[in-house]
């Protein structure tokens, strides 16, 4: 019995002894070493994600167009379906529209600014000319040493020129891609609403409310977060190829295209399409031109964040600008231009899914 009394209380003395050095830290060290764990916890499967979606880019990029694209469409496909018409030819008549409007501003924009990339040529050799005098007469460059930077870079992307072997095979990834999201985009169209309904048949009790509530939410968000993205992108892009006709600017249908795809990555894009076009009016037209498209490209942005912006996306898709800037420099950073172009969405839906959950899981009010 004595020997039974020893070893229990060895054995109590093993189990409390940590909890009794845990309780002996200060509240703040222990709130930090949890915080701490959870982050670990946390980082490490978002850094699992996101090495499975670069592996996988192909697919990732395809699901991630199918949803964008799903949900931009949605409101056409049940206009379709309003009027009696079947579901496969509802969701293929969808697609076809989708495909008309995509190749009809691309022969639209050809056919336009074919006749002025040779005018380009040109005024480029005349600006950047403009632009060397301006930059030796005003800044301590020399020639010699402006020609040694120019040299140091020339080399730099001729050096870092992709392999023909790599570019065709991303050439063919792209294209598969694009193959796989049209077919997956028919049949999400098509019969996405009866997979979400087998989903919630699945489930039971309270977790079925929850999660029918949050797919609500994030489909919902998701297409307020497309269809207002292509608005505020479309104004930019008239508002700023507007300007730019305005100014004489050469090539200010492209200009407008880039400002539109730009638009579809927050803060960032707006900034890189802008500066394209104000490098473009600088080595066409002089520094004058510049300093003018750089005035109406402000003013656009301005008229578009303070204004537009929250009247169209509403408050169910708003993030902080510091989050959208984390967001898109961390899917740059992971998939380059195709997860600049989804971690927002992607970050959008996800917050609101979380918050609808929260708010189901806590507890009624006394």
């Amino acid at each position: 019995m004595i020997e039974d009394g020893t070893e229990a209380t060895a054995e109590r003395t093993r189990v409390e002894g940590p909890r009794q050095v845990w309780a002996g830290l200060p509240w703040p060290v222990r709130t930090a070493v949890t915080w701490s764990a959870c982050l670990v916890v946390v980082v490490t499967g978002l850094w699992l994600l996101g090495k499975i979606a670069v592996l996988l880019a192909p697919l990732a990029v395809a699901l991630a167009g199918t949803l964008f694209l799903a949900a931009l469409l949605d409101p056409v496909l049940l206009r379709l379906r309003r009027f009696r018409v079947p579901a496969a030819p509802a969701a293929l008549l969808t697609i076809l529209l989708l495909l008309g409007v995509l190749v009809g501003v691309g022969v639209l924009v050809w056919n336009l600014t074919a006749s002025q990339f040779g005018e380009l040529s040109q005024q480029l050799d005349q600006g950047l000319e403009r632009s060397r005098d301006f930059v030796t007469s005003t800044l301590p460059v020399t020639d010699e040493q402006l020609d040694r930077l120019l040299r140091q870079a020339r080399e730099g992307l001729s050096g870092g020129a992709p392999d023909p072997v790599r570019g065709a095979r991303t050439a063919a990834e792209v294209a598969g891609s694009v193959l796989l999201a049209l077919v997956l985009l028919f049949f999400l169209l098509k019969d996405g609403r009866s997979m979400w309904r087998w989903v919630l048949r699945r489930m039971t009790g309270p977790n079925r409310t929850a999660t029918a509530e949050a797919g609500r939410v994030g489909w919902r968000t998701l297409g307020s977060y497309s269809r207002g993205t292509m608005i505020i992108a479309a104004i930019d892009a008239i508002g700023i190829g507007s300007a730019l006709v305005l100014l004489g600017v050469p090539l200010a249908l492209p200009l407008a295209l880039i400002t539109f795809l730009g638009g579809f990555v927050p803060i960032i894009g707006a900034t890189v399409a802008g500066a394209v076009a104000v490098l473009v009016a600088l080595a066409a037209n002089g520094p004058t031109t510049a300093l003018l498209t750089v005035a109406a490209v402000i003013a656009v942005q301005q008229i578009e964040g303070n204004l537009l912006e929250p009247l169209i996306m509403k408050r169910q898709v708003q993030l902080h600008p510091a989050v959208i800037l984390v967001v898109v420099t961390a899917g740059t950073l992971i998939a380059g231009i195709a997860g600049a172009f989804v971690s927002v969405p992607i970050a959008a839906v996800t917050w609101r899914v979380i918050d609808t959950v929260q708010r189901h899981r806590a507890p009624a009010p006394a």
